[in-house]
């Protein structure tokens, strides 16, 4: 006796595909991301840098229950090695280093992803826009783009963080943000020309779609790497950026981050004095959080270019 077992017929190309007996199809978005998540951590790049960014959040969201000490305490013995009490030492005004090395990673991290999340926002929009509109759009922003990437950053920084009477994180993230956007910008808006003219780009603009459904909902969808790309690269040189500011003491002296930690340990001579780590352990922070960044950056370029994917 022969059972035939019903098929379910192949879905047509360009539609959604059927829904797993017993389950639910996952949106749009989410497959997305669960398969851009699923492409990161395959990547041993991205994997590395996603671990060290991992353990450096969690430090910095319990820094309270994680620091042995207050990080403004000003308790202990000044000028003190490492012991078993201040595992770093201690500063020349009695503080505990360990405890401001865990409260520092909050303040590094507010500031890098804070001012690459505003400078990929202005980037993201400007290269839009001119990459959208050609003609006297385009000619102006690419003016203020090249206007932009010929001024020095650092110095411009420095100018606009010294004659700025608040020199709290929100004034840092600002001026970072600001001074970081152009890269990003030139090159969403040579994306954005390229996907311009592209079929599907034509079609939603011959069926009588507005301009911002265009350009949000039918070119940045294909940007989605790229534009992760730029954040990542933001963030990197915003963390830099955030601790050169605190060294040159251009920061809030009363904020407890890496960069103050840098500069205190260059006010009161630490490597004179012996306090080495004082030196060595925010530098090795700055460069871990800074390694973890370029390395997640790695993996988005494998996600966008099936090439670069590690076998």
């Amino acid at each position: 006796m022969t059972v035939i077992s019903a098929v379910p017929p192949p879905h047509a190309p360009g539609t959604a595909p059927p829904v797993p007996a017993g389950g639910r199809a996952l949106p749009g978005p989410l497959r997305f991301a669960a398969r851009a998540a699923r492409t990161l951590w395959g990547d041993a790049k991205a994997r590395t840098g996603i671990i060290i960014l991992g353990v450096i959040v969690v430090v910095a969201v319990f820094a309270p229950q994680l620091a042995p000490h207050s990080p403004t305490a000003t308790t202990f013995t000044p000028y003190l090695g490492p012991n078993s009490v201040n595992w770093l030492g201690t500063t020349g005004n009695g503080q505990d280093v360990f405890s401001q090395l865990l409260y520092g990673a909050r303040v590094s991290l507010l500031v890098g992803l804070g001012a690459g999340a505003i400078a990929t926002a202005v980037a993201v929009t400007l290269g839009l826009i001119a990459g959208y509109r050609p003609g006297a759009v385009d000619e102006v922003i690419g003016f203020l783009t090249n206007l932009a990437l010929v001024i020095p950053g650092i110095p411009l920084m420095i100018i606009l963080a010294a004659y700025l009477a608040n020199h709290s994180v929100w004034t840092v993230v600002l001026v970072v943000a600001l001074t970081s956007w152009a890269t990003g910008a030139r090159v969403m808006r040579s994306q954005t020309a390229t996907l311009r003219t592209r079929d599907f780009v034509t079609s939603a603009v011959f069926s009588g779609e507005r301009l911002p459904r265009v350009v949000f909902r039918e070119i940045l969808p294909n940007m989605t790497s790229l534009v992760a790309a730029s954040f990542l690269a933001s963030a990197t040189a915003a963390v830099l950026a955030e601790a050169s500011l605190e060294f040159l003491g251009l920061g809030n002296p009363a904020t407890v981050s890496w960069g103050t930690i840098l500069y205190s340990a260059e006010q009161q001579n630490a490597m004179l004095t012996g306090q080495w780590l004082m030196v060595l352990a925010p530098g090795l922070a700055i460069a871990l959080l800074m390694t973890s960044l370029t390395l997640i950056n790695f993996g988005i370029d494998a996600l966008s270019n099936p090439r670069l994917r590690e076998k």
